[in-house]
């Protein structure tokens, strides 16, 4: 049975202050939920978008008071009726006008995609539907809990992509490994290379030609056989504390990517330890309107 779908009439949106800057392919990504991305592309390709009147590219940065033309568009039913369920509130550990940090669960994913019908931000849009914009400022794997910021305004958002860019945003966390880690203090220091399994699947390995990644580890505390780490990311690289610390002889307990899979067997068994022991604990940055320093913990 076909999906049913439900056609717009053509809109006229006026830029504000706050979608000042984004580009328009973005800005209508955004605002058409529902509608796929080559038809959005395809709309800017023929002109049927316009901006004050006149063709934009797809790369045109919008300016406040642009007057942007949007043409009927069919938005499936399916994709606009997605059951997001509200589910219990997201624990907010510090909010203003600009941001939110939120303290994710572990095994709960930032988006959804990839398998994933909705995630952290779906989420927390159908939770406070008032909300002009919610936007993930980072991301966390699903596996790891912790500290996620979401930005509330589209300055916000910019300041923060651009404090990550270049290393202005303090990320600390929480893992325990399998073994005895001695160093009080050590800088790992190693390229990481991403690439694709034969199912498809994103993984990470350590290699020469890879980008560069440095992690601080700390020594918190050590048991027989494994220890508690922080770990300071000096580079944010995907899937970086696993890697480094699986190179190093020391996986995180949980891991069910790069881990000590009988370890991880015996412990679900055992003890019901399922998750993986990672946690975003500390962030410290400038705040991205007001410049004040932010610390915040969970």
């Amino acid at each position: 049975m076909m999906a049913q779908s439900k056609k717009l009439e053509v809109r006229h949106e006026q830029i504000d202050a706050e979608s000042h800057g984004q580009r328009i392919d973005n800005y209508l990504l955004r605002i058409l939920k529902g509608v796929p991305k080559s038809h959005v592309y395809r709309l800017l390709r023929s002109g049927q978008v316009r901006v004050n009147g006149r063709r934009a590219s797809q790369t045109y940065r919008l300016q406040t008071e642009d007057v942007v033309r949007i043409p009927p568009v069919q938005i499936s039913a399916a994709s606009e009726h997605r059951v997001v369920p509200v589910g219990n509130a997201l624990p907010v550990i510090y909010e203003d006008d600009a941001l939110l940090v939120l303290d994710k669960p572990a095994g709960q994913a930032v988006h959804g995609g990839s398998g994933v019908s909705f995630g952290v931000i779906e989420q927390l849009r159908k939770q406070r539907p008032e909300a002009r914009l919610l936007e993930l400022a980072h991301r966390l794997d699903r596996e790891t809990s912790g500290l996620l910021i979401v930005a509330k305004k589209r300055t916000a958002l910019a300041a923060l992509h651009e404090l990550m860019r270049n290393g202005g945003i303090e990320k600390h966390y929480i893992t325990v490994v399998s073994g005895r880690w001695m160093n009080p203090r050590e800088h790992i220091r190693t390229p990481l290379y991403k690439y694709l399994t034969a199912d498809g699947e994103r993984r990470v390995r350590v290699q020469a030609d890879g980008k560069l990644a440095h992690s601080i580890v700390t020594l918190r505390r050590r048991w027989k056989t494994m220890s508690e780490l922080g770990v300071e990311l000096k580079t944010g690289r995907t899937h970086q504390i696993r890697v480094h610390l699986t190179n190093h002889g020391f996986p995180l307990v949980g891991d069910d990517k790069y881990g000590d899979f009988a370890l991880n067997k015996r412990l679900a068994k055992d003890a019901g330890l399922t998750r993986m022991f990672l946690h975003a604990a500390r962030l410290q940055f400038a705040h991205p309107l007001t410049g004040e320093i932010l610390r915040v913990e969970a």
